[in-house]
């Protein structure tokens, strides 16, 4: 389960298949050096994106992989 105190480098790690969902929401920055320390929670405020919206992407993605 993704949560916002988890880093974007820490979710592409477990979960690379998410990348997906990053662009839809409009982050592109995954490979940035802040992606390794910034909170997900953070790094959606900088770039004002609603995080909870983009971890309820992210987590439903998870869910839908695992049931294929």
């Amino acid at each position: 389960m993704i949560t916002k105190d988890m880093t974007i480098s820490g979710i592409l790690s477990k979960h690379p298949d998410t990348a997906e969902i990053f662009f839809k929401h409009g982050m592109h920055c995954l490979g940035c050096a802040a992606a390794q320390f910034e909170s997900l929670d953070e790094a959606a405020s900088a770039h004002g994106i609603d995080t909870d919206a983009l971890v309820k992407d992210l987590n439903a993605s998870i869910k839908a992989k695992k049931l294929k």
